[in-house]
């Protein structure tokens, strides 16, 4: 009997799951905090602050939140840093390369969608997987940031694919969500800015510690007699 895939895109989050940005994130935060006269953050708070987008990143970040004083002034400083800082120390985690060019050898579609700013994941995923993924979506003004679907639904329409033919892949809650509001298979990670507890208590549908350990997973699903 003949096999056919059953799924042909990947779906990945950036930060946590593909890329390690978290010291560049909190040397953009403590950037912006500084400015204003606020302690510095530790790189711990930070990685609980991320995944929600800048905004409320920075609203965690400085004292009074959405209400401080100089709220809007801290959130325009880190962009401006972060955008001409985001890989200074930012680096794949290790075996992301070797698993995206398998992907690349086994021709899946592959897609980033982030909570970051467009431009900044435009930028980071063309400086270091832009021989692998062909569409990188941030947040903008004019669509909804995860975990509402519309930013994994817009990478599908740019490649040309469906949710019934995509995995996710993402290492918080808000992927497992985004996942799940998508219709799609979540696969957490763990070497990312959350823990296994994280992923189960949001029902990730599986957990891997390695990034080949992916490939595994995909070829279980993805097989099926053809009709």
């Amino acid at each position: 009997m003949s096999k056919i895939k059953k799924y042909d895109t990947i779906i990945f989050d950036l930060d946590g799951t593909l890329l390690n940005t978290l010291e560049d994130l909190t040397d953009s935060v403590n950037y912006a905090l500084e400015l204003y006269g606020y302690p510095k953050r530790t790189i711990e708070e930070i990685r609980e602050f991320v995944g929600n987008g800048v905004a409320r990143l920075i609203a965690l970040a400085v004292p009074g939140g959405v209400d401080d004083p100089y709220y809007k002034e801290c959130l325009e400083a880190n962009k401006k840093y972060y955008t001409e800082n985001m890989s200074n120390k930012t680096v794949p985690y290790k075996g992301i390369m070797d698993l995206l060019a398998q992907l690349k050898k086994e021709n899946y579609k592959l897609a980033v969608v982030s909570n970051k700013m467009d431009k900044v994941v435009k930028g980071l995923v063309q400086k270091f997987f832009g021989e692998y993924v062909q569409v990188a979506i941030g947040e903008t003004d004019n669509i909804s940031k995860k975990p509402a679907p519309d930013t994994v639904l817009k990478a599908l329409d740019e490649l040309r694919s469906s949710p019934d033919k995509t995995i996710y892949v993402g290492d918080s809650e808000v992927d497992v969500k985004t996942a799940k509001n998508s219709g799609l298979i979540c696969v957490g990670v763990t070497w990312g800015f959350r823990n296994r507890d994280v992923l189960e208590k949001e029902g990730a549908d599986f957990i891997i510690n390695e990034p080949m350990e992916l490939i595994n997973i995909i070829h279980s699903l993805q097989i099926m007699p053809a009709t």
